[in-house]
This record gives structure tokens, C-alpha cells and sequence, in this order.
């Protein structure tokens, strides 16, 4: 019998950076399917709507056969036990991640002892990157096409319009 190991990489991305993507393409080598569950998270006060930081994510990593990109709008641990995966992938950019991160691991794992939260770092170039700080230089009209893919960064440009 041959196992298949999903794995749920959750988050806003609002926007999806080239941070999120290099996790995502090193998680699909290691995983049979990704999952990029885009959370609707509204107490963020996002600049994309969910739908469109969905489609944004799917045009930032067409290239990978087996990532998928969905929404979610329920409990991390329930929507990964909805599609029976095991590992829920989060990304650790500085020691400041770590408690955060520590604390949603901690609880995931009492809610759901079957499933295992896996930290990657981002390859070294892209340690300083969030979608935060895309999006305030993007609004003060520094570029930004080093940091996201050329659909992320002119929706962007749109929003500052």
C-alpha cells in the first residue's frame, strides 16, 4: 500500500510573495500534495478580497502539478482532516516567528494529536520578506517585482491606483 502525505500550508497571503512560493516548490518535493489554504482571516483587514488573493496563488505556482490552492473558512485542524493531511507546513522567517508559531503548533496539537506542524525557512534571500511590508512598499511606490510574481505585483500596482 503506498502512502500519500498531504500537507496544508495555511496563511492570509495577502499577497503571496516569492517567500511563500520557495516554501511552497521546496514542500512539494517533499510532500505527494500541498495544500495553500488561504484563510479569509477579515480581523486583518486584507487589501485583496479572499478571492482574489486565491486566484493570485494559483497563478504564482501554476507550476507545480501537485499543489493545490483553496480558501478556508473553518478551523485549520478540521479543514486538514478534511483532506486527510498529516503535516500542516508553516514558515519560520526569525527567531521573532517562533513563539507565535510555538503557541499554534502547541494548540493544533492538542485539537488534532494526528497531525504534525513542520517548520521551513525560507532560502536566505527572502528572510526579511512579508506581505506587509509588500504591500507598504508597493504603496509607496517602490518596486516590488523581485518579491512577488508579475500578476501579485501588478494587482498591486492596480490597488495604489
Amino acid at each position: 500500500m503506498t502512502r500519500q502525505i498531504t500537507a496544508i500550508y495555511p496563511g492570509t497571503f495577502d499577497p503571496i510573495t516569492n517567500g511563500h512560493t520557495d516554501l511552497v516548490g521546496r514542500a512539494a518535493t517533499l510532500f505527494d500534495r500541498v495544500i495553500v489554504a488561504i484563510a479569509a482571516n477579515p480581523t486583518k483587514a486584507p487589501v485583496f478580497s479572499l478571492d482574489d488573493r486565491v486566484k493570485l496563488a494559483r497563478t504564482a505556482l501554476q507550476g507545480h502539478a501537485n499543489v493545490d490552492v483553496g480558501a478556508i473558512g473553518n478551523l485549520l485542524v478540521e479543514f486538514a482532516q478534511q483532506k486527510n493531511a498529516k503535516v500542516i507546513l508553516r514558515g519560520l522567517r526569525a527567531v521573532a516567528d517562533f513563539e507565535f508559531e510555538f503557541q499554534l503548533a502547541g494548540m493544533n496539537r492538542n485539537l488534532a494529536p494526528g497531525i504534525e506542524t513542520l517548520f521551513l525557512m525560507p532560502a536566505e534571500h527572502y528572510t526579511y520578506l512579508s506581505s506587509s511590508l509588500i504591500r507598504e512598499v508597493s504603496k509607496l511606490g517602490g518596486k516590488v517585482s523581485d518579491f512577488v510574481h508579475p500578476a501579485v505585483e501588478a494587482a498591486l500596482r492596480e490597488r495604489v491606483k
